[in-house]
């Protein structure tokens, strides 16, 4: 099946996206779009300075000269990320225009657009700018908040547009983040197994065949991801706006992410920067991944078959234990009530773990191969992402590997939703995985 045969099929599952052209000269197939699906309406296209260049002002333009009524509104700030203030600033505008937003942008003018038109009421058109992250599909919008970064649920665009002219020509680094940012599903399919082995969030098939069929083929041509060939590029392009259809299918950010995510969620809400500027949410996910590779590594050389199930057990900690370390752990955090919120809600009882942990023991031998078949290894990742040009150590975003080890505690305990290092803590070889992955001979070997 061809990338365009799944798409294609991704779409009839869709319960949000309706439409998409993902080609070359695809800009011009927007007032077409726009008339299928907002007949009568008027536009107005958002975008900022240098998208307004790049592809903003030839949508605009495209629009006017088919007759469709069409204004446009450009971000005033030079540099600016997905906060609340943008949210507010974008609804505003579609109330005084009275329009239906075409997004032309990046992942932060979708994810701002995305929302403000929800709080709304409306559906929008998402036209990126670069093939540089999974969100432009997804059914939630990923906003700083009060100091924290949120995922607020609302639909995904009702069409979305990618023109390889434009998208080829976006900086490198763009493209190759986008590259990482679909690598990640890969670590992240295998977390999402050991939920479903322990019963917190089953696998959905459609959902999950949605994304990850298509991952091996599309992540091969690395090479093509360095030189920015169009059929590469429409093919990340295709494969990250798949991975939001996913979500749209299982009605959740399940299929998307996990664990390597949320190294780049405690980089953003710690406001890091790297040469004086925030680091690509994909070049974070990148060196995420391929640490979540390692980790997996480590894991199936574990013979989880001989674990010690009643002591394992007795070593749980209890709720109150948990909520404390968690407490102790993010006291200095910006948002301290992160840990201890979500260990509250991801934390169970001693009867459960026992149940989980036996599911590990009597079926390990084929868990631990599904898991093989499904996790690269570190060092495929790794030779991947060099060859794309993606960061694939801490230092490469300005981050020490102790820095980056000590991070793995709060990832731990950062997201409700069940991890490897979960996993790792029942089993009790967290200290263990981690010694092995930044220790003497480790991927990532403090000091190496």
């Amino acid at each position: 099946m061809t990338i365009k045969e799944r798409m294609d099929k991704a779409l009839e599952m869709a319960g949000q996206t309706k439409g998409a052209e993902i080609s070359q000269g695809a800009l011009k197939s927007t007032p077409v779009l726009f008339n299928k699906f907002f007949p009568g309406q008027k536009a107005v296209v958002i975008t900022d300075h240098f998208v307004w260049t790049a592809a903003g002002e030839a949508v605009y333009n495209i629009m006017n000269a088919e007759g469709v009524p069409c204004e446009k509104f450009i971000i005033p700030d030079k540099s600016f990320h997905a906060e609340w203030k943008y949210v507010e600033m974008i609804e505003e505008v579609l109330k005084q225009t009275g329009a239906i937003a075409i997004a032309v942008g990046s992942g932060v003018i979708n994810d701002v657009c995305k929302l403000a038109s929800h709080r709304l009421g409306q559906r929008y058109i998402c036209i990126a700018s670069a093939a540089s992250a999974d969100g432009y599909s997804a059914s939630g919008s990923a906003i700083v908040k009060d100091g924290a970064k949120q995922t607020f649920v609302c639909p995904a665009p009702l069409v979305i547009i990618g023109d390889s002219d434009v998208l080829c020509n976006a900086p490198a680094r763009l493209t190759t983040a986008g590259y990482a940012d679909l690598a990640a599903k890969i670590p992240a399919g295998g977390e999402w197994l050991i939920a479903d082995l322990f019963g917190t969030e089953p696998i959905k098939p459609d959902a999950w065949h949605v994304i990850q069929d298509m991952l091996p083929e599309v992540l091969a041509d690395a090479q093509g991801i360095a030189d920015r060939t169009p059929k590469a590029v429409e093919n990340i392009f295709a494969g990250l706006t798949m991975s939001g259809v996913a979500m749209q299918i299982a009605n959740d950010t399940r299929p998307l992410s996990c664990a390597e995510h949320l190294y780049s969620h405690y980089l953003d809400m710690t406001h890091h920067t790297f040469e004086d500027r925030m680091v690509l949410h994909g070049f974070q996910v990148s060196v995420g991944t391929v640490t979540l590779c390692a980790f997996f590594d480590e894991l199936l050389k574990m013979d989880l078959t001989k674990l010690d199930v009643d002591a394992c057990v007795a070593a749980w900690p209890t709720k109150e234990q948990e909520v404390a370390r968690a407490t102790e752990l993010f006291k200095n955090f910006p948002v301290p009530e992160l840990g201890p919120t979500e260990i509250a809600k991801k934390w169970q009882s001693p009867e459960e773990v026992r149940e989980q942990l036996l599911r590990v023991k009597n079926t390990w031998p084929e868990f631990k191969e599904k898991l093989r078949n499904q996790v690269y290894t570190f060092e495929k990742m790794r030779d991947l992402f060099v060859t794309a040009n993606a960061p694939v150590t801490p230092e490469q975003i300005g981050v020490s590997r102790e820095q980056w080890r000590n991070m793995t505690n709060f990832v731990q305990l950062m997201r409700w939703r069940v991890n490897l290092f979960d996993l790792a803590k029942r089993t009790q070889i967290f200290d263990t995985l981690v010694g092995n992955v930044f220790g003497k001979g480790g991927a990532l070997e403090i000091g190496a």
